[in-house]
Parts: C-alpha cells; sequence; structure tokens
C-alpha cells in the first residue's frame, strides 16, 4: 500500500487506481453482456476496459503496469468507461500529468493572517484551518469546544485523520464514524497525488496504516475526495445531537490550506445548541483563566 506512494510514482500509482476501478465494475454496469462462466478476476478484465474504450489491450496494460503515459484523450475515455466521478477524473488526471515526481520538502505550514482574523472573528461558528496531509494549523474556541481542545495534542500530532483514527473519543463524537473516517482517507489519498513523496505525508500513511486495519484497507480502496461540502451528524458529550453543514473555503495566497466551517439552520435545535456550546465554552475558558497558578 505505502509502496505504491514510493516508487515509479506517480505511473504506478495512476495503475494501481485504474485496477481498482476497474475491478469494482460488472459487465452488466458497463453494458457488456454477460457470459455466464467463472471469472478469474473481480470485476472487467483488462480486454474489456481496452475495448470499451477502443484502445489496444497492449496499450492499456502498459498503463497499468506503468509503463508508459496516457494521453489527455485516452484519460477522458477511461474515466468515462470506469464510471469515474468529478473528484476520481481529476485525481486520475492529477496522476497522469506529472512526467517528474515531487522530491520537494514543504517547511512547517503556519495559517495565513486573513484566515486567521476570519477565525477569530466567527465566535458562534465552530471554524478551523487545515493544511497539507489535513494539519489543523488554526481553530477557533468554539472548535475546541466541539471537536477537541487542539492545544493540548502535541503539534506534530495534531492532524485531522490521526485524530479520527487515533483518538478514541472521536467514535463516539461522529454518529457515522466510519463515513467521516472514510471520506478523512479519500481526501489524504487526493493530496498524495499532489505531493506522492512528501516525507511527513509518506510517514502519516505508514504510522495509521499500521496502526489501524481499516485504515489500510481504505487507503488501498484508492477512493478519492476533494474538501467541499457535506453533513455530518455529532453526538457532543455536553449538548447532545448536532446536525452541521461544513463548508470549505481554500485561501488563495496559500491553496494548500482550507477554512472549514461548521453551521446550523437558523432557529434549529442544533444552532440553539451551539449557542449553549459557546456560552459553555466561554465559561470554561473564563475558569480556566481565573484559576491559581
Amino acid at each position: 500500500m505505502l509502496g505504491s506512494m514510493t516508487s515509479n510514482v506517480p505511473l504506478n500509482e495512476l495503475g494501481e487506481f485504474l485496477k481498482k476501478r476497474r475491478s469494482e465494475l460488472s459487465p452488466r454496469t458497463v453494458g457488456l453482456p454477460e457470459t455466464g462462466g467463472p471469472r478469474r478476476v473481480a470485476g472487467l478484465r483488462r480486454e474489456e476496459v481496452a475495448q470499451l474504450a477502443s484502445i489496444s489491450t497492449d496499450y492499456y496494460t502498459r498503463l497499468e503496469q506503468g509503463r508508459m503515459q496516457a494521453s489527455a484523450p485516452v484519460l477522458d475515455t477511461l474515466a468515462r468507461v470506469l464510471h469515474l466521478d468529478d473528484d476520481e477524473r481529476g485525481y486520475l488526471f492529477q496522476l497522469a500529468g506529472k512526467t517528474t515526481t515531487r522530491t520537494r520538502r514543504h517547511g512547517r505550514q503556519k495559517v495565513q493572517p486573513q484566515l486567521q482574523r476570519v477565525l477569530d472573528d466567527l465566535t458562534a461558528t465552530p471554524a478551523i484551518v487545515q493544511g497539507r496531509r489535513g494539519d489543523i494549523l488554526a481553530w477557533n474556541a468554539l472548535a475546541a469546544a466541539l471537536v477537541t481542545d487542539f492545544s493540548r495534542i502535541p503539534e506534530k500530532h495534531r492532524n485531522y485523520p490521526r485524530l479520527i483514527f487515533t483518538d478514541p473519543a472521536m467514535r463516539s463524537l461522529y454518529a457515522d464514524w466510519k463515513a467521516s473516517a472514510q471520506i478523512a482517507v479519500a481526501q489524504l489519498r487526493m493530496e498524495a497525488a499532489k505531493y506522492p513523496q512528501e516525507p511527513r505525508l509518506i510517514e502519516l500513511v505508514g504510522e495509521l496504516s499500521t496502526r489501524d486495519q481499516q485504515f489500510a484497507q481504505w487507503w488501498g480502496d484508492h477512493k478519492v475526495a476533494a474538501r467541499t461540502v457535506g453533513t455530518k451528524t455529532l453526538n457532543h458529550p455536553v449538548v447532545g445531537e448536532l446536525v452541521l453543514d461544513w463548508d470549505t473555503l481554500t485561501a488563495n495566497t496559500d491553496p494548500d490550506q482550507h477554512l472549514t466551517v461548521w453551521t446550523a439552520a437558523p432557529d434549529s435545535p442544533t444552532h440553539e445548541r451551539l449557542r449553549i456550546l459557546a456560552s459553555w465554552a466561554a465559561d470554561q475558558n473564563m475558569a480556566a483563566s481565573s484559576a491559581p497558578r
């Protein structure tokens, strides 16, 4: 699993992605007749994908084996044949468009000043800023009350995917922990296409693959997702059930920094519970600041 990130990147990664996607399709799904006989491989055969894409089996085989680069028209056809969604299609093109791997080391990120000002002004809305790999760069008081006190986590471990898989409290907080964890893995997999040899990303994937069998399985599934919008239900220990819409905004000055905000419909039970949580958090902070040292 981790090896696909460290050798012959990104062509091997592209080949693994193609193999995984074709293994999930049946002949009936793509309009091919069912033969009724046993199949040696799950999903479509290489020759079936090649037939549907109007390319030779040898050409497609070389793509899966990471031995050649694909043209944009062929990639477009394969995306259609393999029923890729927009995120998966973008991931496919991102992998195939690289002729050399990125080996540049990235310095430690710091939150953009304008994003920090937005966080400081959001007193009734939980919000965090994430960087590369899902590193948590900044947060406001309500986000800490909603998820966890990020300040108590060592900076090198302050990472959202790592938190979801290593903090037992996250499994209680998320009503559908599995779906949230799978999205986190898919977003991390998308990031790996941009920075396939980034040392800290490789280290993170290796650690989580070793510590959690589900992470290893889902990483191997090659599912991808961009940071966009969605809805999550949380079971908060203080205010109970919260149904929150989340949205992600990207900083123009650093496309690797994303502001995620959680909101609730006005006058909804969740909206009222967020107000209660904000008041509770303010009381906690006041008590902590006035405690003798």
